[in-house]
């Protein structure tokens, strides 16, 4: 016994500092959130300030916490969607404008802020329910393309939405919901549409594909345009649409307005185009292969 007593000193000693080192552990977690909570109420103040250098501030301050804080990432999502609905909405919803005129101009700096974050976030830490932005006037909005990163949008509520003159090229919008929204002259170009719900949506002039410039010895570019696979575009309006090699198979195309379309060489296997008005549409070199609805009068 009296042999084994300095080996039983040791290892109480051993864990007496392991249970410190938990406590503090513990302690220091509790510290940090409060911290974070701290940081979380005094943003949500900066946000109903009348001054938009306050606002801002209170737009990246939760940015920082969505990005230090996986617990609570899906909250800011949540808030700051919810802030865009507030102060972009939409006048007289649920009815696209009239106006013929050019695009508005960008939004207040504060919604746009707030969509770059929402744009710019990992979507891996989404736990709460589809970013809602339904109803919301955002004409103009830009984003800047960063190399091998997309907008993150996927499974996002535009319905409804205000999106004329929009710069979203190279975004995630699969399974989005995009119907009724107002896409006339925005830039949806290398984005991925596949399975998106666009019943109803206006996308005259919409810029669905375009010229990447190349590099290198050859220089020669390449042609990149939004996937639409599996999308429904029932009743859309896409008159004079650039969807030249397009990816558009399966997708629901009844009653669609494809007047005066650039089609050729776009992948419309399987797709319906029932109803759809095809006048002076071109069709050259597309697929065609188990298409529904096509007219007697196209090849």
């Amino acid at each position: 016994m009296a042999v084994s007593l300095p080996g039983l000193a040791a290892l109480a000693a051993l864990l007496f500092t392991w249970v410190q080192v938990g406590q503090a552990g513990k302690e220091l977690q509790i510290s940090e959130q409060g911290q974070i909570t701290n940081r979380f109420n005094a943003a949500i103040g900066n946000l109903g300030s009348g001054s938009m250098d306050v606002r801002l501030g209170g737009i990246y301050a939760l940015q920082r916490i969505m990005q230090d804080s996986v617990r609570d990432h899906s909250t800011v999502v949540s808030v700051l969607a919810a802030y865009v609905r507030r102060h972009a909405p939409v006048s007289g919803e649920g009815a696209l404008p009239q106006q013929t005129g050019p695009a508005e101009p960008a939004p207040p700096a504060d919604v746009q802020a707030a969509m770059t974050v929402l744009a710019d976030r990992l979507p891996s830490r989404d736990t709460g329910p589809a970013l809602e932005l339904q109803s919301t006037d955002l004409r103009g909005l830009k984003f800047r393309i960063a190399a091998g990163h997309r907008l993150a949008f996927r499974g996002a509520v535009f319905s409804f939405a205000r999106l004329r003159g929009a710069a979203m090229a190279n975004s995630d919008l699969r399974d989005a919901l995009l119907d009724g929204t107002d896409l006339r002259e925005a830039q949806l170009f290398y984005s991925d549409l596949t399975g998106a719900y666009m019943a109803g949506a206006d996308l005259t002039g919409t810029l669905l594909c375009a010229q990447i410039a190349g590099t290198g010895v050859t220089g020669k570019g390449q042609r990149r345009c939004a996937s639409m696979e599996r999308a429904t575009l029932e009743g859309a309006t896409l008159t004079e649409a650039d969807l030249n090699g397009a990816q558009l198979s399966r997708a629901d195309l009844r009653g669609a307005d494809l007047s005066g379309a650039d089609l050729r060489h776009a992948n419309l296997t399987g797709a319906d185009l029932t109803d759809a008005d095809l006048t002076g549409a071109k069709l050259t070199g597309a697929k065609l292969n188990g298409v529904r609805g096509l007219p007697a009068s196209q090849p």
